[in-house]
């Protein structure tokens, strides 16, 4: 059978641009630098959160919440949940929780948090599916961290209007969710024209939000940390290498080389994973690595419909290989978990333990 499926008589397509523009260097060359990855996604300027604004608050389940939002300078107002120990007097610890893709972009930060309304239905789904039906970022809270969950660019309170993407104004998230894919594609191409990227953009929010977490006076002076699976595990890939503020993240079900998802496991993926250019300079598991040997879980699932085992495995290596390089072999740790693409109650406990180790910062 030959290799490629997808591109038919265009399989040996790819050998062909391999062989041309150099791609997928091997791991003896140079690694990525938090400076390259930024210039490679379009994304070399911090912002700041402006306007900052503070809404709602609540308790519920031994978690205090509260509202928040600011502007990142374009476009809709950015709207985040900071959560907290329900019994917190002082300051905390603080990690971003990031939603991921999941092919609903109707809603974001709901996927992975409750907030101060009733959850709906169809997160409700999504939850069960995807995390033992755990909203990870209150028992992330619960822990003993100040959470921020925030929407991003495409996603929740930053979403385009449905007229825009489904043509008509109803409130209807599966028809939205179905058209935003094939919308997706649209705003990359606006993307390319601009001198960015889906990851680029994705990425300077996610900064903003860093930005602003790190502003609260209820978080401790110490590191940050960060944590998603799927498009939320992209999303701490690229904020781990673009983000000084960063000091721990966990990347879950997000991790591969190129080279193993080009036959057949393209088409399923976000524009995030697909950087333009990235491929000559290095692999996705060098994103990953860029500030090795900043701490770095990921997570591996063996049966993730996503990513072959193969490409997985292969990941695993050059990200150990470059945390050798680094000098911090152990600042590296790769899971392989069993079962599809999910984080799992076992995957969270073993993360958050992950976040604890490096965030916590000793008493005196």
């Amino acid at each position: 059978m030959a290799d490629h499926q997808d591109l038919g008589p265009y399989g040996d397509w790819v050998r062909h641009a391999v062989a041309e523009n150099g791609l997928f260097p091997p791991v003896d060359r140079p690694g990525l630098t938090s400076d390259e990855v930024r210039r490679l996604i379009g994304s070399a300027s911090d912002g700041e959160p402006l306007a900052p604004e503070a809404g709602r608050r609540w308790t519920r389940d031994g978690v205090s919440g509260e509202e928040v939002s600011w502007s990142v300078g374009y476009g809709p107002r950015t709207q985040a949940w900071l959560l907290r120990p329900a019994d917190a007097s002082g300051p905390l610890p603080g990690v971003l929780a990031l939603h991921g893709h999941d092919g609903f972009k109707y809603f974001g930060k709901e996927k992975i948090a409750d907030g101060p309304d009733a959850t709906p239905e169809p997160v409700r789904e999504l939850r069960a599916d995807l995390y033992e039906g755990v909203a990870f970022a209150g028992e992330l809270a619960r822990r003993g961290y100040s959470v921020l969950v925030h929407d991003v660019f495409l996603w929740g309170s930053r979403r385009f209007p449905p007229e825009l993407v489904t043509g008509t104004s109803e409130p209807d998230p599966a028809a939205y969710n179905t058209a935003a894919r094939r919308h997706e594609h649209v705003v990359a191409k606006y993307c390319t024209v601009l001198g960015t990227s889906p990851a680029g953009v994705v990425a300077f929010e996610d900064r903003v939000a860093a930005r602003y977490l790190r502003s609260r006076t209820d978080l401790v002076a110490g590191p940050i940390g960060c944590v998603g699976l799927s498009g939320g595990g992209f999303r701490a890939a690229l904020l781990h290498a673009t983000c000084a503020d960063i000091s721990a993240a966990c990347v879950v079900g997000a991790m591969s080389t190129y080279p193993a998802v080009l036959d057949r496991h393209v088409a399923p993926h976000t524009w995030m994973f697909f950087p333009p250019g990235l491929a000559a300079r290095g692999d996705w598991p060098d994103v990953a690595a860029a500030r090795a040997p900043v701490p770095l879980l990921v997570q591996y699932t063996r049966d993730d419909h996503l990513f072959t085992l193969d490409g997985m495995a292969a990941a695993h290596e050059r990200l150990t290989a470059r945390y050798r390089q680094a000098g911090s072999p152990d600042s590296y740790v790769g899971e392989f978990h069993d079962g599809p693409h999910h984080f799992d109650r076992t995957m969270q406990a073993s993360a958050f333990a992950h976040l604890d180790r490096w965030l916590r910062v000793p008493s005196t």
